[in-house]
Formats: structure tokens, sequence, C-alpha cells
């Protein structure tokens, strides 16, 4: 039997079964870092057109420093968790103040901007700068718990520092970026979380502790989730005759902040109760066009949208904000309200 290298031996199963994406095509940084701010919560193959898209209209960081922010937003949408987005044209505008324009070239200075931390500094400068510094996301926290049998918690400090630990004494100096990805690829692949049956696969598989303890679909061990909070809403689907759909903009703070949405009451609202407060906006419905929706519900990560809405044609549009077809395709519209876009006409 042959020597095992942790490293030489993933490096080797890496090159001959890599996915071919587009962002290993580039040593950019920036383009490196679109790439790992999307693919936060956010599968791969649903990534690859925005990726692309985004780059075709914000090709460098000067781009995206000086983006209106609907556009961002419009190149975001239905990618969620519109945060990424804000941080990486805060952390644009600091690259153009601070580095001129460019991403600065070591972990510890990208580990400085907004957005990113500890997991995507390490994947840019390894990946682009070849720094030997870990890249630990959740592909890789579940691969070394297994490989290792770590039984503590993999979202905890301790045990993240113990991973991290791991992963930096295998890491070969000379090959920093493929290796780190070599690591991803394994848990995105093989290793994912629903997967214990295709270890057969795995480069590591003589020397995994969870898979000689039977233990691979018992890890990685999280800390309990909190339960969602959750919320009762009323959208009103606000339209006119000659189809125009109300939109407001929603608060510059908290959930789903500075996009369009849907009016809607907090609460589950009656016709006569969504009647009246139409009447106090100053738009009146048409007589009996208050009409019921189906159920809907939305899941962000730490709240549940249960939402019943009513369809309404409207006569007079009063104070709010009324946009034909053409105009909404300019907006970005949360997909938390896609369920009612079936209703328009």
């Amino acid at each position: 039997m042959k020597d095992f290298s942790f490293s030489k031996d993933l490096i080797l199963w890496y090159e001959e079964n890599k996915r071919s994406l587009p962002w290993r095509e580039t040593t950019d940084p920036y383009k490196i870092w679109v790439s790992e701010i999307m693919l936060q919560q956010t599968r791969v193959e649903a990534v690859k057109p925005y990726y692309m898209r985004f780059l075709a209209a914000l090709p460098t960081v000067q781009d995206l420093a000086n983006a209106d922010p609907e556009l961002l937003n419009k190149l975001w949408q239905g990618l969620g968790y519109y945060s990424r987005v804000r941080n990486m044209q805060k952390a644009a505008k600091e690259c153009l103040a601070l580095y001129q324009g460019k991403m600065p070239g070591t972990y510890k200075e990208l580990q400085s901007l907004p957005g990113i931390g500890e997991y995507t500094a390490g994947a840019i400068a390894s990946f682009a700068y070849k720094e030997p510094v870990p890249a630990v996301d959740g592909n890789v926290l579940r691969v070394i718990s297994r490989y290792l049998a770590l039984e503590l918690p993999v979202d905890t400090p301790r045990a993240k520092e113990q991973i991290a630990g791991f992963v930096r004494s295998v890491l070969p100096k000379d090959r920093p970026d493929v290796f780190n990805q070599a690591l991803i690829e394994l848990g995105a692949t093989l290793c994912g979380p629903d997967r214990a049956a295709r270890c057969g696969g795995c480069p590591l598989l003589g020397h995994c502790q969870a898979f000689e303890k039977e233990m691979t679909e018992l890890l990685p061990k999280r800390t309990p989730k909190k339960p969602k909070r959750v919320e009762e809403r009323t959208p009103l689907l606000l339209v006119t005759e000659d189809g125009k759909m109300a939109l407001c903009k929603r608060p510059e703070k908290g959930l789903l902040q500075g996009l369009w949405e849907i009016p809607a009451l907090e609460g589950k609202a009656t016709p006569e109760e969504v009647g009246r407060v139409l009447k106090s906006w100053g738009c009146l419905p048409v007589p009996g066009e208050i009409q019921p929706l189906p159920h809907a519900r939305h899941v962000f990560s730490h709240v549940v949208w249960e939402m019943d809405g009513y369809r309404v044609l409207v006569e007079t549009t009063g104070g709010l904000s009324f946009f034909t077809k053409e105009e909404r395709k300019a907006l970005a519209v949360p997909s938390a309200f896609k369920a009612y876009f079936r209703y328009l006409f």
C-alpha cells in the first residue's frame, strides 16, 4: 500500500474529479470575491447565471463602488440575503479609498473589509494570491469533523479553531489554492450532508475516523437552532384597469431594507379592514373587487412570513406609487412576493 499523504492524495483526487466552474477559471481577486459572496447560502447551479450577469454589468471594483444601489439590488434579485451585496459595495468603496481601487493582497487586509470574514478572506487570499492560509467553510467543517470524528458542535468557536488548526497543519505552502479548492470540493460532492453512501470514492477514506467508527451519518454535530419567529402579514396586490401595480419601498434598516415590495398590513386582515385601510390611504377599491388570494409562506433565516393576501382593483391611487410592467422590470422585488405575481392579470 502506498504511503498516505492527506494533501497529496486530496489534490490528486481533485485534479481528476473537479467540476468545471466559471470562477475557477480566474485568479482575479475581484471575480473570486464576487463568486464567494454569491455562493454563501446559495447553490452552485443557481449562482452561475447571476455571476456571469453581475460581472458583465460590473466588471471591476470601481464599477461596483460606483454602481447605483437600484442596479445592485436588481442584479442580486433572487439570490436573497441582500445585505451581502450592500456590504460588497461598502467594501469596494474602501478599496477605492485605501487600495487604489484594487483588492488588498493579504488575508489580514481582506478581512478588514465589510462583509469579508475569515473564510472569504482565506478563499481570496489563497485562490488569488496563493497565500498559505486555510479557507474553512461549511464543507470543510463537515469533512474535517468527520475525518477527525470530532464530536464538538462545528458551529462553536472551539471546534472551528480546532478544525482550522488541523487544516493549517496539512496545508501545502506551495499549493494552498488547489488544496483549499480540493477540500471544499470534497465536502460539496462526496462528503455532503446527506451523501454518506458516497464514501467509497473518497481519497481520505482509509484514514477517516468517522468512517472507521461508523459515525459518518452522525457528524457533524451542531448546536440546536432557535425556532424561527412567525409573523402574519396581509399583502395587498393593488392593480389599476390599465395594468399598473402598487409597490412601495421598505425602510432602509431591517429585513429586505431598501427593496420594493407589495404593500402589506401587519397581521391577518379581513376584507373590511383592508377596505378601511385603503380608504385612509386615499386608494379606493372598485366595489366588490377585494378578492382573497391563496395562502403563501416565505421562510427567511430567522423569521417566517405567513401571508394571506388580497387582489384589489382600485379606481383611485391615492398617495401610493403605481408602476407599469416595464417599469417594474427595473426594480428589485424580493422573491418573498413571487407567489402573488401570478394573480396580476
